[in-house]
């Protein structure tokens, strides 16, 4: 048999080259492709991995009677305000109190699907927030954070407000009133202020009595306001998580998707709130690590665990339901 020369043309030429180079720029792109696949992955396992170091679903975040708080937490709790010297028995005698008083504390909280947490720091003014924070199911405020006069930026939603008895304020019949206890003498002004009226035993804190719904009273667990301080803040000595920040890790554990407002200093560096203007500068965070709560948030947004909004965005309402 007679073998014939293969005869390349250029244009054949040509056709192999272009095939051979769309070939060879394919396997680059898939090689890339993968690497960065398998590096976002790594990363994402990785921010997943420092999530859970600090996040722990076991923990109860409301006091709910079927745990009892160990002696260890306790001592830590009880040097938040040392201002009482009192046992953990005295404890567990004023919980089986509070539980006669407010039966749906020991019921299973809701899981909520969208929340929002409104802190309440001046860049919330100007922030034309309102919408986007009334748009979710879960609305959780603090402490005195006014809505009258700043509808436009904070929304008129309340779902619930986390408060402590010094900062307490009435409620309407549909909010959940939190209360964020850091001392026993705390849960006695809830278990009085809703009954014969609160009695000035050490010092005065919070209104002699209290207009609120009793069927939809909170009391966030001692242990969990510790598992915040141990786990999220790093054991920072002579401080105690803020309501703020509280608030943030509460919602983690409550809804599937979180939805931060509200929280950081004013363009000056003042930790100050929305609806007072301080003449005293330079005022600072008190026994709280705000610029370390602060960071925390900003990592939890960086690793997609919540939704952080510090600005406003002319565009962020547009398509939000009237």
């Amino acid at each position: 048999m007679i073998s014939c020369p293969v005869i390349i043309t250029k244009t054949k030429l040509k056709v192999l080259l272009a095939v051979l180079l769309t070939g060879t720029i394919t396997l680059v792109f898939l090689s890339y492709s993968s690497s960065k696949y398998f590096l976002d992955q790594s990363l994402r396992e990785e921010d997943d991995a420092e999530f859970m170091r600090r996040f722990d679903e076991s923990v109860e975040p409301f006091l709910s009677g079927t745990k009892n708080l160990s002696l260890e937490v306790f001592d830590w709790w009880k040097t938040l305000q040392t201002i009482e010297e009192q046992t953990l028995e005295y404890y567990q005698t004023v919980v089986e109190k509070l539980l006669k008083t407010f039966p749906a504390i020991s019921k299973r909280p809701e899981r909520w699907r969208t929340c929002a947490v409104v802190g309440n720091s001046p860049n919330l003014k100007g922030s034309h927030y309102g919408r986007l924070i009334d748009s979710h199911d879960m609305v959780m405020r603090m402490n005195r954070g006014q809505i009258k006069s700043y509808e436009e930026d904070v929304g008129t939603k309340t779902t619930h407000r986390l408060m402590y008895p010094e900062t307490a304020q009435n409620l309407d019949n549909i909010t959940h009133l939190v209360l964020s206890p850091y001392k026993i003498m705390d849960l006695v002004w809830l278990q009085q202020a809703f009954t014969t009226g609160y009695v000035k035993t050490i010092r005065n804190i919070g209104p002699y009595k209290i207009q609120a719904n009793k069927n939809l009273v909170m009391v966030v667990n001692p242990g969990f306001i510790a598992y915040v301080y141990h786990k999220w803040l790093g054991k920072r000595n002579g401080s105690y998580p803020s309501t703020g920040f509280l608030a943030v890790i509460l919602a983690l554990h409550m809804c599937e998707e979180v939805s931060v407002f509200g929280f950081g200093a004013d363009s000056d560096g003042n930790w100050s709130h929305y609806w007072e203007k301080y003449k005293r500068k330079n005022l600072g965070t008190g026994l709280h690590y705000g610029k370390l709560e602060y960071l925390m948030i900003e990592q939890l947004a960086a690793h997609k665990k919540i939704n952080f909004f510090k600005k406003s965005s002319p565009n962020i309402t547009k398509d939000l339901p009237m």
